[in-house]
Protein backbone atom coordinates (compact mmCIF):
# COMPACT_ATOMS: atom_id res chain seq x y z
CA UNK A 1 0.00 0.00 0.00
CA UNK A 2 0.88 3.10 -0.99
CA UNK A 3 0.09 6.88 -0.09
CA UNK A 4 -0.13 9.83 -2.85
CA UNK A 5 3.53 10.54 -3.08
CA UNK A 6 4.28 6.46 -3.87
CA UNK A 7 6.04 5.94 -0.62
CA UNK A 8 4.73 3.35 2.08
CA UNK A 9 2.89 4.66 4.93
CA UNK A 10 4.78 3.95 8.14
CA UNK A 11 4.42 0.32 9.84
CA UNK A 12 3.04 -0.99 6.65
CA UNK A 13 6.09 -3.29 6.44
CA UNK A 14 5.22 -5.01 9.51
CA UNK A 15 1.59 -5.72 8.23
CA UNK A 16 3.20 -6.74 4.81
CA UNK A 17 5.01 -9.23 7.05
CA UNK A 18 2.52 -10.51 8.75
CA UNK A 19 0.08 -11.08 5.71
CA UNK A 20 2.66 -13.08 3.66
CA UNK A 21 3.35 -15.08 7.16
CA UNK A 22 -0.24 -15.65 7.57
CA UNK A 23 -0.04 -16.71 3.91
CA UNK A 24 2.66 -19.17 4.19
CA UNK A 25 0.92 -20.69 7.20
CA UNK A 26 -2.16 -21.53 5.08
CA UNK A 27 -0.19 -23.03 2.50
CA UNK A 28 1.21 -25.42 4.94
CA UNK A 29 -1.78 -26.44 6.40
CA UNK A 30 -3.45 -26.82 3.33
CA UNK A 31 -0.44 -29.00 2.28
CA UNK A 32 -0.63 -30.56 5.74
CA UNK A 33 -4.76 -31.32 5.06
CA UNK A 34 -4.34 -32.26 1.94
CA UNK A 35 -1.66 -34.85 3.15
CA UNK A 36 -3.92 -36.41 5.41
CA UNK A 37 -6.73 -36.91 2.82
CA UNK A 38 -4.60 -38.83 0.68
CA UNK A 39 -3.46 -41.16 3.35
CA UNK A 40 -6.85 -41.35 4.38
CA UNK A 41 -8.42 -42.22 0.61
CA UNK A 42 -5.36 -44.62 0.55
CA UNK A 43 -6.18 -46.20 3.56
CA UNK A 44 -10.03 -46.74 1.99
CA UNK A 45 -8.65 -47.49 -1.29
CA UNK A 46 -6.66 -50.69 0.48
CA UNK A 47 -9.38 -51.65 2.56
CA UNK A 48 -11.85 -52.09 -0.71
CA UNK A 49 -9.16 -53.82 -2.47
CA UNK A 50 -8.82 -56.36 0.32
CA UNK A 51 -12.85 -56.59 0.75
CA UNK A 52 -12.88 -56.92 -3.00
CA UNK A 53 -10.02 -59.32 -3.32
CA UNK A 54 -11.70 -61.54 -0.69
CA UNK A 55 -15.13 -61.79 -2.45
CA UNK A 56 -16.56 -60.07 0.75
CA UNK A 57 -19.68 -57.44 -0.14
CA UNK A 58 -19.61 -54.43 1.96
CA UNK A 59 -22.73 -55.13 4.36
CA UNK A 60 -20.94 -58.55 4.97
CA UNK A 61 -17.77 -56.01 5.53
CA UNK A 62 -19.88 -53.83 7.85
CA UNK A 63 -21.60 -56.49 9.98
CA UNK A 64 -18.41 -58.10 10.86
CA UNK A 65 -16.29 -55.14 11.90
CA UNK A 66 -19.61 -54.14 13.81
CA UNK A 67 -19.83 -50.41 11.99
CA UNK A 68 -22.60 -49.54 9.89
CA UNK A 69 -22.45 -49.31 5.74
CA UNK A 70 -22.33 -46.25 5.50
CA UNK A 71 -19.45 -45.56 7.99
CA UNK A 72 -17.62 -48.20 6.35
CA UNK A 73 -18.37 -46.71 2.88
CA UNK A 74 -17.25 -43.45 4.19
CA UNK A 75 -14.12 -44.68 4.96
CA UNK A 76 -13.67 -47.00 1.28
CA UNK A 77 -14.54 -43.14 -0.11
CA UNK A 78 -11.94 -41.06 1.80
CA UNK A 79 -14.46 -38.96 3.88
CA UNK A 80 -13.82 -40.79 7.28
CA UNK A 81 -10.93 -41.73 9.26
CA UNK A 82 -11.20 -44.50 11.33
CA UNK A 83 -10.08 -44.64 15.07
CA UNK A 84 -7.42 -47.32 15.41
CA UNK A 85 -10.27 -49.71 17.56
CA UNK A 86 -12.41 -49.47 14.25
CA UNK A 87 -9.46 -50.59 11.94
CA UNK A 88 -8.78 -53.54 13.98
CA UNK A 89 -12.61 -54.41 14.31
CA UNK A 90 -12.17 -54.04 10.04
CA UNK A 91 -8.86 -56.00 10.09
CA UNK A 92 -10.63 -58.56 11.78
CA UNK A 93 -13.82 -58.85 9.41
CA UNK A 94 -11.03 -59.13 6.47
CA UNK A 95 -8.95 -61.57 8.11
CA UNK A 96 -5.72 -59.17 7.68
CA UNK A 97 -3.40 -58.20 10.06
CA UNK A 98 -4.61 -54.80 11.82
CA UNK A 99 -0.81 -54.22 11.61
CA UNK A 100 -1.07 -53.40 7.68
CA UNK A 101 -4.37 -51.29 8.21
CA UNK A 102 -2.24 -49.26 10.89
CA UNK A 103 0.53 -48.83 8.85
CA UNK A 104 -1.62 -47.63 5.72
CA UNK A 105 -3.22 -45.54 8.10
CA UNK A 106 0.00 -43.96 9.49
CA UNK A 107 -0.55 -45.09 12.83
CA UNK A 108 2.73 -47.78 12.55
CA UNK A 109 5.62 -47.02 10.55
CA UNK A 110 6.30 -50.08 8.02
CA UNK A 111 9.28 -52.15 8.94
CA UNK A 112 11.43 -54.12 6.91
CA UNK A 113 9.93 -57.13 5.03
CA UNK A 114 10.49 -60.74 7.06
CA UNK A 115 9.47 -64.00 5.95
CA UNK A 116 8.87 -65.19 9.29
CA UNK A 117 6.86 -61.47 10.51
CA UNK A 118 4.90 -62.11 6.68
CA UNK A 119 3.94 -65.95 7.47
CA UNK A 120 2.62 -65.20 10.92
CA UNK A 121 0.38 -61.97 10.04
CA UNK A 122 -0.90 -63.96 7.19
CA UNK A 123 -1.98 -66.87 8.31
CA UNK A 124 -5.71 -66.69 9.28
CA UNK A 125 -6.20 -69.90 10.82
CA UNK A 126 -4.64 -68.05 14.39
CA UNK A 127 -6.23 -65.13 16.26
CA UNK A 128 -4.81 -61.19 16.11
CA UNK A 129 -3.98 -61.82 19.86
CA UNK A 130 -1.96 -64.84 19.38
CA UNK A 131 -0.15 -62.96 16.09
CA UNK A 132 0.83 -60.38 18.23
CA UNK A 133 2.50 -62.95 21.39
CA UNK A 134 4.70 -64.64 18.07
CA UNK A 135 6.04 -61.98 17.11
CA UNK A 136 6.81 -60.31 20.36
CA UNK A 137 8.44 -63.69 20.79
CA UNK A 138 10.04 -63.68 17.80
CA UNK A 139 11.40 -59.88 18.47
CA UNK A 140 12.37 -61.11 21.43
CA UNK A 141 14.83 -63.71 20.40
CA UNK A 142 16.26 -61.37 17.75
CA UNK A 143 17.01 -58.76 20.13
CA UNK A 144 18.91 -61.25 22.29
CA UNK A 145 21.11 -62.56 19.21
CA UNK A 146 21.68 -59.04 17.92
CA UNK A 147 25.11 -57.88 18.26
CA UNK A 148 25.36 -55.19 20.70
CA UNK A 149 26.60 -51.36 19.42
CA UNK A 150 29.17 -49.53 21.46
CA UNK A 151 27.56 -46.31 21.77
CA UNK A 152 30.61 -44.38 22.33
CA UNK A 153 32.15 -45.64 18.58
CA UNK A 154 31.20 -42.51 16.42
CA UNK A 155 30.05 -44.10 13.01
Amino acid sequence: MTDIDGERPAGSDASDASREGAAASEEIVAGAGSAVTAAVHDLGGFIRSQRESAHVSLRQLAKRAGVSNPYLSQIERGLRKPSAEVLQQIAKGLRVSAEALYVQAGILEHKEASPVLDAVLSDVQITERQKQVLIEIYESFRREDAPEIDPTVAS
